[in-house]
């Protein structure tokens, strides 16, 4: 077994070897000897540098067997390959949730914690991670720097380009293992597994009515809060889901894209198709609990109903 002879003078650290102490020295120092030639960015490692360098050369020499992405760094190569395996080798010691990556498990402690030591300058929001608040931050400014290289679109966010680039190259690299079925973002894979689990876990905190997508959910809260996004630009009338703007358009535009196979009447909600459809089927799904008396329509069974009330 070697000896740790070299021992550092701040901190008590103790090496084997007297170069791993002059590294470790600049931790405490701050000093950054090596230099890029082509930013002027420093660094105190001499292998940090070169990692750095690929940026400039686009040197991506660790290829995934699996899917043939390449990367510049092998650590980002060993994370990718995560998703094939789907290897979740960190967890919280909490409520033992695993994650792929180890900065996912920092993040996630946090909403245990409730720990937000990152403030913006600006409006003081706090953030958990400096990278929420340095991604918070260009709000204020307004700037995006990363900018798609096919359609010249431009984001906020290196991630969100990085998943716009696949409409371009249709690639789906997260593939479910039931059924095979591929996407093009690991949240979408996630939410389609839930088909297959059945789990629901996106719950209403006013009803607790319990989703199997975070985005059902987000609709479905403007039940309670009555919030209406989405508004027709010819009469300003707002709607809660862009469906039902989209079938308000139509009263303007009079398309009516929606035809019976049978008669080639046409309509402009396919809900008046399906309603339409039952005079050529006979099909009456509504029927009174009452009386058993059947109807083709909603509407009709309602107005038959006031004949028990009343």
């Amino acid at each position: 077994m070697e000896v740790k002879q070299f021992k550092c003078e701040v901190c008590d650290q103790t090496f084997t070897r007297s170069s791993a102490l002059v590294k470790h020295r600049r931790i405490h120092t701050g000093d950054k000897p090596f230099t890029c030639k082509v930013c002027n960015k420093s660094f105190s490692q001499l292998t940090n540098l070169h990692r750095h360098q690929q940026i400039h050369t686009g040197e991506k020499p660790f290829i995934c067997r699996v899917c043939n992405k390449s990367f510049s760094q092998l650590t980002n190569l060993h994370t990718h390959q995560r998703v094939h395996t789907q290897e979740k080798p960190f967890m919280c010691e909490v409520c033992d949730k695993a994650f792929k990556r180890l900065s996912n498990l920092l993040l996630h402690q946090t909403t245990h914690t409730g720990e937000k030591p990152f403030k913006c300058d600006i409006c003081n929001k706090a953030f958990a991670t400096s990278t929420r608040l340095l991604k918070h931050q260009i709000v204020h400014t307004g700037e995006k720097p990363f900018r798609c290289e096919v359609c010249n679109r431009a984001f906020t966010q290196s991630s969100t380009l990085v998943k716009h680039r696949r409409i371009h190259t249709g690639e789906k690299p997260f593939n479910c293992k039931v059924c095979d079925k591929s996407f093009t973002q690991l949240s979408t894979l996630q939410d389609h597994q839930h088909i297959h689990t059945g789990e629901k876990p996106f719950t209403c905190k006013v009803c607790n009515k319990s989703f199997a997508w975070s985005t059902h959910l987000r609709v479905h809260r403007r039940i309670h809060t009555g919030e209406k996004p989405f508004s027709c630009e010819v009469c300003d009338k707002s709607f809660s889901w862009s469906n039902a703007l989209l079938e308000h358009l139509r009263i303007h535009t009079g398309e009516k894209p929606f035809t019976c196979e049978v008669c080639d009447k046409s309509f402009s909600q396919s809900s008046n198709l399906r309603a339409h459809q039952r005079i050529h089927t006979g099909e009456k799904p509504f029927t009174c609990k009452v009386c058993d008396k059947s109807f083709a329509q909603l509407a009709s069974l309602l107005r038959h109903q006031t004949v028990h009330t009343d």
